[in-house]
């Protein structure tokens, strides 16, 4: 198999992945972390962000995810 970067739309849309945005919203970045299934059936984790996204920013983000999925999940360490 050949690494291809390339965009992932078509494989966000194709697993079903959807987001609730206001009119006006505007996305200002993305992160994304994907779950990955070789053809050796091996599990891997990879990461993109979109362009212009400082590490402190992408940090930040997934910091907030994080405490955001504890709480949704009932984490009795959330306060």
């Amino acid at each position: 198999m050949t690494d291809a970067t390339r965009p992932i739309g078509d494989v966000l849309d194709g697993i079903g992945i959807k987001v609730t945005l206001e009119k006006d919203e505007l996305v200002a970045g993305a992160i994304v972390l994907l779950k990955v299934i070789d053809t050796d059936g091996d599990a891997r984790l990879s990461m993109a962000y979109s362009d212009g996204l400082s590490w402190i920013e992408r940090t930040g983000m997934i910091h907030v995810a994080e405490t955001m999925e504890s709480r949704r999940l009932g984490d009795p360490e959330e306060p």
